[in-house]
């Protein structure tokens, strides 16, 4: 469910019509809708009910500072993969004791920061990383408390470039080297061995691969209790996916993945950490665009608009779909034209959808992209010379600018010329 609806032909984001937000900041914007990113954090939390647990949002998938801000007051800790993404949760006001730092590639400037600022603990993803880790935080007199991520070779089934669990993934380390490794870190100064972590990859839209890896974790957690390991929490990652097409099957539900959690590790008496990111922030956000041109071509009809693959790059990096819906509202029973509705960079890839089927549009009117919450505005880039769109969140009746756009002096200001030029 989301706040994006239509009243009187006209698509409100929740009771703002997205009209009067597209003529107040100029288009392409996202807009982002307060009451579905806490509905949708609230539904975490009811699923969770009577384990002890901590939800953690994955900064990667929206990392606005407003949008932070907002989940923290709700109670939100953050799952954070980066210095920037650490200081950016700080600076919303996240204790470090609510910070998960995931990972691949930590820098020692990075387990620095995190050590002197304050972390809830590391997410280990390698041997190397660990020795590094250890060494960072015995210099600094501190103790790192770390889970180490386990890749337990389980088939996400979702698309190549975010599966994260199977054994040829570059995440985490093999589950039957674990008990080793384990062992190697409880030997190593400076580090508080917590518990384990596994993450298997996003946009999951069935339950079983999380079932075949959660009770592998059940099962490795008895086994590094017997070795005297003090396993007292269990990081599951995220993954869950969204209906990015209204006309498909929806994914399983927050409840239900709650209740698989407490099928398979509830009776261990671990606390449990889950980092969801796009549940929470993709049906929360639209990317609104305007129609440039309308071309006929050879054998099909194109929608140019101006938004463009370097504003939302999920269509042309992973073929991913988006429901794209007029600002307002067609008639109902409205013959649809098929259309490629493409962007205006010189590129073939920056097409959003091929033979789309749309109802009547003319230059100058809005469109919607749905679902565009996640990995949106947090992927997006300046190709072409082409400004950072803004980013506006909705509360009620009232909306703010949360990313301006930048002018093209700002953005041309931010190079430097060499004296010897």
């Amino acid at each position: 469910m989301d706040h994006f609806l239509y009243r009187d032909g006209a698509l409100h984001a929740e009771d703002v019509p997205v009209a009067e937000i597209a003529a107040a900041v100029g288009t392409p914007f996202y807009v982002y809708s307060s009451a579905t990113l806490l509905r949708h954090f609230g539904l975490f939390e009811e699923a969770l009910d009577g384990l002890d647990h901590t939800i953690c949002f994955a900064m990667k998938s929206l990392s606005n500072q407003a949008i932070l801000t907002l989940l923290a007051r709700r109670g939100a800790g953050m799952d954070v993969v980066s210095e920037g993404e650490y200081r950016r949760a700080r600076a919303a006001g996240v204790p470090g004791e609510r910070i998960v730092f995931s990972g691949v590639g930590k820098t020692r400037d990075e387990m620095r920061t995190a050590l002197e600022g304050g972390i809830r603990q590391f997410n280990v993803e390698s041997e190397p990383e660990m020795r590094a880790l250890s060494e960072v935080a015995t210099a600094l007199g501190k103790v790192a408390p770390i889970t180490i991520r386990v890749n337990p070779d389980v088939d996400a089934k979702t698309h190549a470039k975010i599966a994260t669990g199977k054994s040829e993934n570059k995440f985490g380390i093999p589950i039957a080297k674990a008990r080793a490794v384990y062992a190697e870190a409880a030997s190593l100064p400076g580090l508080d061995v917590v518990g384990i972590d596994v993450h298997i990859g996003s946009q999951l839209t069935e339950l079983a691969p999380f079932e075949a890896a959660y009770r592998k974790v059940a099962d490795l957690t008895e086994q590094l209790r017997e070795d005297g390991h003090d396993i007292r929490r269990l990081d599951l990652g995220g993954g869950l996916g969204i209906p990015y097409a209204r006309s498909n099957e929806a994914p399983p539900l927050p409840l239900d993945y709650g209740a698989l959690i407490k099928r398979t590790v509830g009776h261990l008496g671990c606390e449990v950490e889950i980092e969801p990111g796009r549940l929470i922030s993709g049906n929360a956000g639209l990317m609104v665009s305007k129609v440039i041109y309308i071309k006929e071509g050879e054998g099909r009809n194109f929608l140019i608009l101006d938004g463009a693959m370097n504003d939302l790059i999920r269509p042309a990096m992973y073929e991913a779909h988006h429901d794209i819906v007029p600002v307002t509202e067609a008639e109902s029973g409205v013959e649809q034209t098929p259309y490629d509705i493409v962007g205006p960079v010189c590129e073939t890839g920056d097409t959003f959808a091929k033979a789309r089927n749309m109802p009547p549009l003319r230059e100058g009117e809005l469109v919607a992209f749905r679902s565009a919450g996640a990995y949106g505005a947090v992927m997006a880039s300046e190709y072409n010379s082409r400004p950072l769109i803004p980013e506006v969140l909705v509360q009620g009746d009232q909306f703010a600018v949360i990313r301006p756009r930048p002018t093209f002096d700002e953005m041309i200001a931010r190079d430097t010329i060499p004296e010897w030029l």
